[in-house]
C-alpha cells in the first residue's frame, strides 16, 4: 500500500543522515511515545533464554489479550525491510538473533517531535525491546554477517488497512543505509 492513499499521515522533510542515536533507553532525544526497555538474558553453557513480553507487566502490559498478536520475522544479512506505518496498532520489537540498524521517523504531524528520525543498534549486542507508538514510521537493516529474527506483538490483530509502506529511500525522510563509520 502507498503512502499516499492513507491521507492522514504526512511524508516530512528530514535533514539527510540517521537522526538522533538512542543509546540508553531513557534517552530524551526519543520520538514522542516510543520506549524501551532491557530485557534479561539468562545464558548458561547450553545456550541462552530470553523473554519476549510478559502482557501484565511492561511495556506490553496495555496490550489487550484477546487482539494481541505475536509474530516473527527471519531477514537475511544486509536486507532492508522499510518503512513501514500503522495508524491504529501499536508494535513491540524484540530482536532474539543477530543486530538490527532500527530506523524510526515520527510521521504524526501533530506531535512535538514530527519529522524527528531515530537510528538504534538492538540485538544480541544491545538487548532491547522498543514499543512502537501507530504514526511511527518503522524499518530496519540487519548489520553484522548472519540473519537476524525478530519477534514482535502487536496490540491488534492484523488489518491491512492499518498499514501503510513508504519506501526505504523516500526523499522526504532521506535516511542513510550506508555504512556510519566510514
Amino acid at each position: 500500500m502507498s503512502s499516499t492513499t492513507i491521507p492522514t499521515i504526512q511524508i516530512p522533510k528530514c535533514e539527510p543522515g540517521i537522526g538522533k542515536l538512542i543509546f540508553q533507553p531513557d534517552s530524551t532525544d526519543l520520538i514522542e511515545g516510543v520506549r524501551i526497555e532491557p530485557h534479561p538474558i539468562w545464558a548458561d553453557d547450553r545456550g541462552y533464554f530470553l523473554e519476549i513480553a510478559r502482557l501484565t507487566q511492561g511495556l506490553g502490559a496495555d496490550f489487550p489479550p484477546a487482539t494481541t498478536q505475536v509474530s516473527a520475522a527471519l531477514t537475511y544479512h544486509g536486507a532492508i525491510k522499510a518503512f513501514h506505518f500503522h495508524l491504529h496498532q501499536t508494535d513491540l520489537w524484540c530482536v532474539t538473533q543477530g543486530m538490527f540498524q532500527v530506523a524510526l521517523v515520527d510521521l504524526r504531524p501533530d506531535s512535538p517531535t514530527f519529522g524527528l528520525k531515530n537510528t538504534l543498534y538492538v540485538g544480541q549486542l544491545r538487548p532491547w525491546r522498543i514499543l512502537i507508538p501507530p504514526g511511527v514510521g518503522h524499518g530496519y537493516k540487519v548489520i553484522g554477517i548472519t540473519p537476524a529474527m525478530l519477534v514482535y506483538l502487536t496490540d491488534r490483530l492484523y488489518n491491512p488497512k492499518d498499514e501503510g509502506r513508504i519506501a526505504y529511500n523516500e526523499p522526504g525522510i532521506a535516511y542513510d543505509w550506508e555504512l556510519q563509520h566510514k
